[in-house]
């Protein structure tokens, strides 16, 4: 997934683009897709896909970066030690974020890792709450216990709580959190983030390959194609987005990052056939109520602004 520190819309433009649109609906429709590609790695160890996807972005984000001419913040950040702890902090937030939706997607664990970009949202409106003691509104308050109840279900279904979900859940709303207060741009800041985590993971890729127990060099030749393409995958999303959001007001971006687990659930249902019962439609019944309940609140506080 991206990074949801959005690039406001510029001062002139008050409506939504049609480019925008089209851009968004591509970022969130090629995350939406991605469980595809990761289901066919399923093989390979989580934490080699992350490694690739590591290794592979810093190449691709840093061509992008010249080709557009936005080095300039790069040059500061590495001045700046402060701004390097917290890229390590939110990089750290994202590897946790990723490593558990690249397992899940293997360990045919889908649909919970839709539920976590679901609940994702309300998530961050609490946390905003807690942390820097924003208000509720009543319908936000009445969404999140809707949320609370959900995973009250889930837990009580399961025999344990839906950790999946919960550490998406957790880990993407404090990267979104901390990622606001690192001064460079997103398409900036995502390279600052995988430059400082190729660190460990080149070596890692390394070494993998040097025993024999890579996939790479040692596997098939498609698993070296998926692999490759990690970067790709990975950066190409964020950055489509990062365009989009330039040209959109945040109230359609709030809508419209609803597609990604929709995608996501339809395929763990439709593709991946993985079990649905009326325990669990009835939690995401009720979570989806809390969307709905949320969006009607947001669209209302904006046409009131």
């Amino acid at each position: 997934m991206a990074t949801t520190d959005a690039t406001p819309v510029p001062a002139g433009q008050t409506g939504d683009s049609p480019k925008g649109f089209a851009f968004a609906l591509a970022a969130y429709g090629l995350w939406g897709f991605l469980p595809i590609y990761l289901k066919a790695m399923a093989h390979i160890s989580p934490f080699e896909v992350l490694a690739h996807r590591v290794v592979w972005s810093v190449p691709f984000a840093g061509i992008i970066l010249l080709l557009i001419g936005r080095t300039a913040d790069l040059k500061a950040a590495f001045r700046s030690p402060r701004t390097l702890v917290m890229a390590a902090v939110t990089a750290t937030l994202i590897t946790i974020n990723w490593c558990t939706y690249v397992w899940a997607i293997g360990a045919g664990r889908t649909i919970e890792a839709a539920l976590g970009y679901f609940i994702n949202p309300l998530f961050s409106i609490l946390l905003g709450s807690l942390m820097l003691k924003e208000r509720l509104a009543p319908a936000q308050r009445v969404a999140i216990g809707l949320v609370v109840i959900a995973v009250a279900i889930l837990t009580w279904d399961a025999g344990h709580l839906p950790w999946v979900s919960l550490t998406l859940t957790f880990s993407w709303g404090f990267y979104a959190f901390f990622r606001k207060t690192l001064p460079v741009g997103a398409n900036q800041g995502f390279f600052l983030e995988v430059l400082i985590l190729s660190v460990p993971a080149l070596p890692y890729v390394i070494y993998l390959e040097m025993n024999g127990s890579g996939h790479l060099t040692n596997g098939t030749a498609l698993d070296a194609w998926l692999l490759a393409a990690a970067g790709l995958a990975t950066a190409a999303p964020l950055m489509i987005y990062a365009n989009a959001a330039k040209m959109l007001r945040l109230s359609t971006i709030g809508i419209m990052q609803y597609i990604t687990p929709t995608i996501v659930f339809l395929i763990a249902v439709f593709v991946f056939h993985e079990p649905m019962n009326l325990v669990k439609l009835a939690a995401f019944i009720l979570i989806w109520s809390a969307l709905a309940i949320y969006t009607l609140s947001m669209m209302r506080a904006y046409r009131a602004r």
